[in-house]
């Protein structure tokens, strides 16, 4: 019977350490960019692309636009459009120790990771991802992107392990 117990809670210990192992592993390289200087990202964004998700579907004309408060908060302020009536939600995020990586609540004090994985040389765009792979947004300073420009940043993303298959592309208004 002791033989058994310890076979039993050998089993069940391997079982634990192989799910909490493999709990929450993928393939997505979530590096965010080396520097960033806050400023430069305030202002509007275009949602150029997006993975789908219940809080954003069915959205056309999704904008972010963000302010640098006072305190060193960021207010974001999303605003979109859905069977033509226009829905806005308004957030904070702020910094992390990581360059890139900022700490964004559009409920109460529940923060999810906000990472820039890459932003153009110009500024006139940037990757984004969370903490999960479920998550993803190409931005954009304007409505649209050169097509080129667009297959470039597509191409970042399946690199870093992004099933780009699942982008929506967003409808926006020139």
């Amino acid at each position: 019977m002791k033989r058994v117990m310890i076979i039993v809670i050998s089993l069940l210990l391997m079982l634990i350490t192989a799910c909490c192992y493999g709990a929450g592993r993928d393939s997505i390289d979530r590096r965010t960019v080396a520097s960033l200087d806050l400023k430069s990202i305030m202002g509007t964004w275009y949602e150029i692309a997006r993975f789908d998700h219940s809080f954003e579907r069915g959205m056309e004309q999704v904008t972010a636009t963000y302010t640098l408060q006072e305190d060193g908060m960021v207010e974001v302020k999303n605003r979109g459009i859905r069977d033509g009536e226009e829905h806005i939600s308004i957030g904070h995020a702020k910094t992390t120790d990581e360059p890139g990586r900022l700490r964004v609540s559009f409920f109460w004090k529940f923060y999810s990771d906000y990472n820039i994985l890459a932003i153009a040389p110009d500024g006139e765009w940037m990757l984004i991802g969370s903490k999960s792979p479920k998550y993803l947004w190409i931005l954009a300073r304007k409505p649209s992107l050169p097509e080129p420009t667009l297959r470039y940043i597509v191409a970042l993303a399946a690199q870093r392990g992004y099933n780009v298959d699942k982008l929506i592309f967003v409808k926006q208004t020139n």
